[in-house]
């Protein structure tokens, strides 16, 4: 039986986190538009420099830090900013992101993930419309970015996800 195209995308975002380099968590992103990929992102560190996986360690895990908070001590760039910084701006106006996460250690799909708050900066500026979040193998969430312009949360101060 063939898949609703939304889990297609999804899958495909799976199968990119794959390359992710992250101790902690993989996720993969891409970028579609008019039904056709315009670009991927994994997590990862960037070019040229080394990878978590490759030193062994990551300093987030090391500290204790709680999922969506402390993203400056990270050494990687998330998935939704490679995909974005992968293509061109015209391109992704009124696209969808589809988003895909699982924890490294158990390789169980993360639920309720969402964009950190830097990762959702850049999506409303790359003039992306949508973002699909996988939950399960099958389900999903639908986020209008705009809703993301309106419902500003960094004016209450919340913090992670």
């Amino acid at each position: 039986m063939r898949k609703d195209k939304i889990n297609y995308y999804l899958d495909i975002a799976d199968v990119v986190s794959n390359q992710g380099t992250c101790l902690r968590r993989r996720y993969g992103a891409i970028i579609v538009k008019n039904d056709e990929i315009i670009s991927t992102g994994y997590v990862g560190a960037p070019r040229g420099r080394k990878n978590c996986c490759d030193m062994g360690t990551c300093i987030r895990q090391k500290l204790n830090v709680p999922r969506g908070e402390r993203y400056e001590l990270c050494r990687s760039v998330h998935a939704e900013a490679n995909a974005i910084i992968s293509a061109e701006r015209a391109k992704m106006v009124d696209s969808t992101m589809y988003l895909s996460g699982r924890e490294v250690d158990t390789n169980e799909i993360i639920k309720n993930s969402c964009c950190c708050s830097m990762c959702k900066r850049m999506v409303i500026n790359a003039g992306i419309k949508t973002v699909i979040i996988r939950d399960s193998q099958t389900e999903y969430r639908v986020i209008e970015v705009s809703d993301w312009i309106k419902n500003d949360e960094s004016l209450e101060g919340v913090r992670g996800y």
